[in-house]
């Protein structure tokens, strides 16, 4: 029987983590659950297309493809030291540097849907690479306007624990006040417990 529905729309998005995996793509390294703050908007493309076999002059069955995942992100600002973990950049003495031989790592990544009454939809992204970012600035003006910093990712399919076939996106909600849909999502996409909470990673 289907549990009590809620209808409340989303109105913010926050708490964006991020971590890199391990080699085999299966395992996060020993890094801890990176945020960056201050997240402005996000969206996950999950295209599908609908393919259709023909016969007797009528559709004969339909079926499902399912294209890449892609993302995309704003933040008001992206530090120095997260885009060199993301986009793979080497750095010297306080230098950044991107050059043809970047290669990003695969990472996992989290964020949080709010709504207007404390519920939090939380978002888990597998395995995925960012690719490096344009750079771009204008003049200031009469006005101060302040600058965003956009990235681009692609997502991919990874076994995760629980599931039987691999997953390219998995998400949760939590009413005001709970966080068992935030810490299972941690565990699942990180191995690893929502920074904070005190639980030992692997519980």
């Amino acid at each position: 029987m289907v549990g009590e529905k809620t209808y409340k729309s989303t109105t913010g998005v926050q708490e964006f983590y991020y971590a890199t995996l391990a080699e085999s793509g299966v395992e996060v390294t020993s890094m801890e659950p990176e945020r960056v703050r201050f997240l402005q908007e996000i969206t996950v493309e999950m295209p599908q297309e609908a393919v259709r076999a023909y016969g007797d002059n009528t559709t004969a069955e339909i079926a499902v493809s399912n294209g890449n995942i892609s993302v995309t992100s704003a933040f008001h600002k992206l530090p120095a030291e997260d885009k060199q973990i993301l986009f793979g950049l080497e750095s010297n003495e306080g230098l950044y540097s991107f050059g043809p031989d970047d290669f990003p790592p695969y990472v996992a990544c989290v964020f949080a849907k709010t709504s207007q009454d404390g519920t939090k939809e939380w978002v888990g992204l597998p395995k995925g690479i960012f690719m490096r970012p344009n750079i771009s600035s204008k003049t200031k003006e009469d006005s101060v306007e302040f600058q965003n910093e956009e990235t681009s990712a692609e997502f991919m399919d990874r076994d995760v624990d629980g599931f039987d076939k691999p997953k390219s996106v998995l998400f949760g909600i939590d009413k005001k006040g709970e966080t068992t849909s935030r810490d299972a999502l941690f565990q699942a996409i990180f191995g690893k417990a929502y920074p904070g909470s005190g639980a030992p990673a692997g519980v």
